[in-house]
């Protein structure tokens, strides 16, 4: 009776070799949305040299792709306009069918603990207003939500181990706050459904996020230094084991959230992240995908009086500047001197919803484009400063009462030094020039100031200058002299 029973078990298995059913990766799953009105990557495996008929319920047509000699299989079908529930049939003989599909907007939304950190929160790390988005949850059913769990490997992964979620208390609780919250108002807005796939895991480098291939194309990064400082998360094995499972799925665009840890080498940082960005693209085979992304909020560190941080953030505003459809959200307004993870999650999803539903789907009126220093007129021992997108072009009119300056005009402005030509910053006084849309800044100790700068430290207690939208003015320096009060080594 053994051998009877050894026997009809081999048999069973070499059956179900022979009838080998359609397997899919984890991300093409029920529950999924797929980007709508496109044409999107299938792919799985099948038996070996086996047609792979593929039906899907937005459309009358059909489609079937054939399995090679090793039972791979790739292809793509078109979407439709937004809307479902839709199923999708894969059939080799044996059918394998997902259910309760959306086709909408699909994002990809990577980096580290500040995209991580869940709208619940961390230990004695609140989110802003997290109760109430984890309540209503259920109103936003039509947000779907992939995590992709954290691995390393030496080697490229196909998948992982994870599945697509409808939005819920408890899968909105545990997913990305930052991720959450710009889907939240991408659907709001847009009225379609929106997928989210997040790949995150605190305190990594940049470095660790791009392939071999993209790191290795940064010839002109500073080795001796990458020798020196680069630990065992900053090779590839988290692009292997985190990005490859994903980077076949058809998406919109990316937001990333990282940067905390590459401030010790903050001079190599735009080089990275824009060879990185590069990377992705051809990944997702589209050079041109939206890459959206939010300066590192200001912390104390090393010291909060200490620069470390704005040249870092220096390098994140280069990076937004050269890299076409790419940008940036500031943070300047809501970092927390004793907290690294800023509790204002919501405003972070906002800020790069609006850049993206501004860029991407043609939404008018939103508040985008923050206010940059451009240049200083030196007038006695006051610098008056000039600043792009402070209003609207060519709609402010002084002579008209009725419109005011753009900048918030409730409170002084605060935040700024000067310094001499002896390279001394002083804290500076500060008025607005309400009918030039200028500021002007002075020190009592600074009879000659030869430069300005704002909120150029750690983190500024004082740095308050904003648009009426809400809208921060980004740290800034007039000057390139060296600096020796980094705080990081």
């Amino acid at each position: 009776m053994k051998k009877i029973s050894i026997l009809a078990a081999a048999l069973a298995c070499m059956f179900s070799v022979a009838q080998a059913k359609v397997t899919l990766p984890s991300v093409i799953g029920s529950n999924m949305v797929l980007q709508r009105n496109t044409d999107v990557n299938l792919w799985g495996t099948a038996e070996a040299n086996k047609k792979v008929k593929i039906t899907a319920s937005w459309t009358k047509e059909k489609f079937s792709v054939k399995a090679d000699e090793n039972g791979k299989w790739a292809t793509t079908i078109p979407t439709a306009d937004a809307g479902g529930p839709y199923t999708l049939t894969f059939d080799d003989g044996e059918k394998t069918e997902l259910t309760n599909i959306l086709l909408g907007e699909v994002w990809v939304c990577s980096g580290q603990s500040n995209m991580e950190m869940p709208v619940g929160g961390y230990m004695y790390q609140p989110v802003d207003g997290a109760l109430e988005h984890i309540k209503e949850a259920y109103k936003y059913s039509d947000i779907r939500m992939f995590t992709v769990p954290r691995c390393t490997s030496n080697t490229p992964k196909e998948d992982c181990d994870t599945m697509w979620r409808e939005s819920s208390p408890m899968t909105v609780r545990t997913f990305s706050a930052a991720a959450y919250f710009f889907g939240k108002e991408l659907q709001k807005i847009l009225n379609v459904p929106v997928g989210l796939i997040t790949a995150n895991w605190g305190g990594t480098r940049i470095e660790a996020w791009m392939s071999k291939e993209a790191l290795d194309g940064v010839q002109d990064r500073n080795i001796d230094y990458d020798k020196k400082y680069r630990g065992p998360n900053t090779n590839n094995v988290l692009y292997n084991g985190m990005i490859r499972p994903i980077n076949k799925f058809t998406a919109k665009g990316f937001i990333w959230y990282q940067g905390c840890a590459n401030r010790y080498n903050w001079f190599d940082y735009a080089k990275l992240q824009k060879a990185m960005i590069e990377g992705w693209r051809k990944d997702w085979g589209n050079d041109k995908m939206p890459f959206y992304f939010t300066q590192i909020a200001p912390y104390c560190y090393e010291g909060h009086k200490l620069r470390g941080t704005p040249l870092f953030v220096d390098q994140q505003w280069k990076c937004a500047d050269e890299v076409e459809n790419c940008d940036i959200v500031c943070t300047t307004d809501i970092g927390d001197y004793s907290l690294i993870h800023p509790a204002a999650k919501d405003k972070v999803g906002q800020r790069l919803a609006n850049l993206a539903l501004t860029n991407d789907y043609g939404i008018e009126g939103l508040p985008v484009k923050y206010p940059r220093f451009k240049s200083f007129e030196k007038k006695g021992n006051k610098l008056v400063l000039s600043f792009s997108n402070m209003c609207p072009p060519n709609t402010f009119d002084p002579a008209d009462p009725t419109q005011q300056d753009c900048f918030n005009a409730r409170e002084r402005a605060k935040g700024f030094e000067v310094a001499g030509a002896d390279k001394k910053f002083y804290p500076a006084q500060a008025n607005h020039m309400w009918c030039k849309n200028t500021i002007e800044v002075w020190s009592d100790s600074v009879p000659e100031p030869v430069a300005v700068r704002y909120a150029y430290q750690n983190y500024s207690f004082e740095a308050n200058v904003r648009t009426l939208l809400g809208l921060p003015l980004p740290s800034f320096r007039s000057d390139d002299w060296e600096m020796e009060d980094i705080g990081i080594k």
